[in-house]
């Protein structure tokens, strides 16, 4: 027995992962547990009370289960509470619903409490990172004088001082910009200082020594320790506050090496210019002194500062995407009310207003011309170069660029409801996703640091027993290299980079992608499952013909179009357009009823009249159509689709209704199957039209006259079979398998419903974006392998070679100081790597 309950408490991935373990911990039980919606799919091999479920929750932390009855549409609030996982307190965590997120907010780029976001500024208090501020999406625009900034207004105007015209604020740039400028004026204050220790320490190199001569070296010990306390004390300072968290709160990462490397390099250095009468004497110079660390404490702080630096640059690259969609909305819209026009923010617009959009201007919100035409730039959304031709009663899209004319529009979605506002959500929710793969990662990396410390303390042991004289020199040297070389920051930025960056690259060529594991399973996928109407076919039926054997053609055309005036399916829309075309009367429906996937019913004018498949009329047991279906088959052959009509328990007729086959369709499905994935057909037609169109396609298979639940039931058959299945689809019959697919692909002129179910969304609603989701799926997951393996190998070739492996053979050892430009350069090559898929061509 399978049932679903909502459990209460979690608030990130790490409390997801302690209910799921809990539970399936329970003799029994196999449960799965979803972070959004908060819920579990538990399975019983016999009933399991709930109040023992609940008891064994409440054990292991904060949480409540309640059995789910019925349906209920879930809605995710956000919540204040602190997460049972959280540490430090250092910050003011919430947990967002993923199509929600608040904008402003900050996360961690390497994602280490999944979806949870930080109210202000700062670092991790898992892994240390730099937080990343996420984007903000119709921000106020506020307006100031760019000679008085202490002027700053709502609206545009004139400044009261000086008259000049006021201009938008970037705020929201300069925020993003704050942690790189703040780490920059850091940088330069390490190397201002750093160099001169730098010098002073290696000086003993340069042929006669000037130094020396002007001072003696307890002298230049001083000055070291003195340049170096601003590199450690204020420009580095943040690194050993984060590696003091790490340690408090036991979650080890790179900033705990670092720490503890340059920590005791440093302390020993002071100890030692202080007491030098208490080390051995190989520690000791000629002159009695003991050889100090203040160089390589301050090198491999300014060296990971450098890293720090070119991360944060290379972040703000692989956000570009996100950055450039919002660059897309305008600021303003011209209002057009009782005659005259005024300029407005883009916030102050309603649904209703009526917009006048000029030559060369974007378009501000979601609406319908309502007067005039242009031609409109819309590759910004559908990654489609050609503009296309709008007339009135078209759609038009914020974001997307008038042509050389001016039009009225009516505005009928605004602020987060445009398509813009939600490719822009999807996308950055998108990219703070977690993919599957991720989790061998993180396993990995729970004993990484431990690991490396247990390595760094062998290897004192190691030099200092069978080490060269002086022996502790050596193993002091060495220990420290092996902590600073480490690097488990390139491993945890190995995949939320590629899939950060491949999200973006999607978007721009109009394919949505709502999480990273659509990524890993799009690559996966071996049977493309695909409805016709509105997938391979263009959407968008018109009547042909209408046949009528028995009563007056124009009467039973009104009848037919006032039954589907009730229906809001295709096929319907198109015999109502019809019917208008040829001015046939309509008349009032009684008990109108619709059997999906067979066709409607309704009372007319005192009669009972059916419209729809074979499979309708057998069921309500009319029987005479085999009079007229040689001829019906005969359309069906040519891949039109022919409705029967009947009247009073008798057959009188048909009509034809043709639906384009789009032009990219063919060229797509030859290309996915080029790749090794059979594509196969579903569609609630008839066989007849069915099978001409997948003859046409060269398709795999077809079936035709499927119900919603008979798609549903090929696909669980097919995963049965270990296969991995995508689904394509457009209606709200779509919904059930698009949900049940490991990848449900919704078209983007279909059913909002449609789109909710599915993890990848088409803009354009063309069988192309599958391929482009195909070939863009296989780069990011080839890119994350990529940076996976130097990141290991980095690590694996790496730690030995700084405990001195290479020294009994070659004489080879590595100071703390190439480790740490190593270690900072290993995560930017990571960062770089997941970059080149911004020049992936798809």
């Amino acid at each position: 027995m399978k049932h679903t309950y909502k459990i209460k408490g979690m608030s990130c991935e790490g409390c997801r992962t302690k209910v799921e373990n809990t539970l399936n911990e329970i003799a029994g039980v196999e449960a799965k547990v979803t972070l959004l919606p908060p819920q579990a799919e538990i399975t019983m091999v016999s009933h399991v009370p709930t109040e023992q479920l609940k008891e064994v929750l409440a054990a292991v932390g904060d949480y409540s289960i309640e059995m789910i009855k019925g349906h209920h549409a879930y809605e995710n609030k956000h919540s204040n509470e602190k997460s049972c996982c959280s540490v430090g307190g250092a910050h003011n965590h919430k947990t967002v619903a993923t199509s929600n997120v608040a904008a402003g907010k900050y996360y961690c780029p390497m994602h280490c409490e999944g979806d949870k976001v930080y109210d202000q500024a700062g670092d991790c208090p898992v892994c240390g990172m730099d937080l990343v501020q996420q984007p903000v999406f119709n921000q106020k625009t506020q307006y100031t004088c760019p000679m008085h900034s202490e002027i700053v207004n709502d609206q545009p105007g004139d400044c009261p001082i000086c008259g000049m015209d006021l201009v938008p604020m970037e705020t929201s740039e300069s925020v993003e910009n704050q942690t790189y400028l703040d780490l920059v004026r850091k940088m330069k204050i390490a190397v201002a200082f750093t160099v001169p220790v730098f010098i002073i320490a290696m000086s003993e190199m340069i042929p006669g020594n000037p130094l020396y001569k002007m001072m003696d070296i307890e002298k230049w010990n001083w000055v070291q320790f003195l340049f170096s306390i601003p590199v450690v004390f204020y420009a580095c300072w943040m690194f050993f506050e984060r590696a003091w968290k790490s340690v408090v709160n036991w979650n080890l990462n790179m900033f705990t090496l670092i720490g503890l490397g340059t920590g005791v390099a440093f302390v020993f250095s002071v100890i030692a210019m202080l007491f030098p009468d208490i080390f051995p004497v190989e520690f000791k110079t000629h002159s009695g002194t003991v050889h100090l660390y203040f160089e390589a404490a301050t090198v491999v702080l300014t060296l990971v500062l450098l890293g720090q630096l070119l991360e944060a640059r290379a972040h703000s690259k692989t956000s570009g995407t996100i950055k450039e969609l919002l660059k897309l909305a305008p600021t303003e819209a011209t209002l057009v009310k009782d005659g005259e026009e005024k300029v407005i923010t883009i916030q102050d617009i309603q649904k209703g207003d009526s917009i006048r959009v000029k030559p060369g201007e974007k378009i501000p919100v979601d609406g319908q011309i309502t007067e005039g035409n242009s031609t409109i730039d819309e590759s910004m959304i559908t990654g489609e170069p050609i503009p296309v031709d709008k007339k009135k009663g078209d759609p038009v899209s914020s974001g997307t660029i008038n042509g050389t004319k001016s039009f009225l529009m009516v505005a009928e979605k605004v602020g987060s409801e445009t398509l813009l506002s939600q490719i822009v959500q999807m996308v950055s929710d998108a990219s703070r996703s977690r993919a599957p793969i991720q989790n061998l990662v993180d396993k990995i990396a729970k004993y990484f640091v431990p690991i490396v410390v247990v390595i760094s303390i062998i290897t004192f042991f190691i030099w200092w027993q069978f080490g060269p004289e002086p022996s502790l020199v050596y193993a002091f040297v060495n220990a420290i290299a092996v902590l600073i070389i480490a690097c488990p920051c390139a491993l945890g930025l190995a995949t939320p980079m590629s899939v950060m960056v491949g999200v973006g690259k999607g978007a721009q060529s109009g394919v949505l992608i709502k999480n990273a594991e659509a990524i890993e399973k799009m690559d996966k996928i071996d049977v493309l499952i695909t409805d016709k109407t509105g997938t391979i076919t263009e959407g968008k039926p018109s009547v042909e013909k209408i046949v009528v054997k028995q009563g007056e053609e124009l009467e039973v055309l009104g009848q037919i179009a006032s039954l589907n005036q009730s229906s809001e399916h295709p096929l319907a829309t198109a015999v109502v357009q019809f019917a208008k075309e040829k001015k046939a009367s309509f008349i009032s429906v009684e008990d109108f009823e619709s059997f999906t996937g067979k066709g409607v019913y309704g009372k007319l004018g005192g009669h009972e009249i059916y419209l729809g498949n074979k499979k309708l009329l057998e069921q309500k047991t009319i029987r005479n159509f085999s009079e007229i279906e040689a001829e019906v088959v005969a359309e069906q052959k040519q891949g039109k689709t022919v409705s029967y009509i009947a009247i009073d328990q008798k057959v009188v007729g048909y009509i034809v209704i043709t639906d384009a086959i789009k032009a990219t369709s063919y060229e797509a499905i030859q290309g996915l199957k080029s790749q090794g994935v059979s594509v196969v057909m579903l569609t609630g037609d008839n066989e007849n039209t069915a099978k001409s169109v997948a003859n046409h396609l060269q398709l795999t298979d077809f079936k035709a006259s499927y119900l919603p639940q008979d798609k549903l039931e090929y696909i669980k058959k097919l995963q049965a079979q270990g296969k991995v299945v995508a689904m394509a689809g457009d209606g709200i019959n779509d919904a059930p398998a698009l949900a049940q697919a490991d990848i449900g692909i919704a078209m983007g002129t279909g059913t909002d419903v449609a789109i909710e179910s599915a993890k990848i969304t088409l803009v354009k609603g063309d069988l192309q974006g599958i391929v482009k989701a195909k070939e863009l799926s296989h780069a990011v997951m080839k890119n994350i392998k990529q940076n996976l393996f130097f990141a290991f190998f980095y690590n694996a070739l790496g730690i030995p070679i700084a405990a001195g492996v290479l020294f009994p053979v070659f004489g080879l050892l590595l100071s703390p100081m190439i480790a740490a430009l190593a270690m900072s350069f290993s995560s930017v090559s990571v960062i770089s790597n997941a970059l080149r898929l911004r020049s992936l061509k798809l």
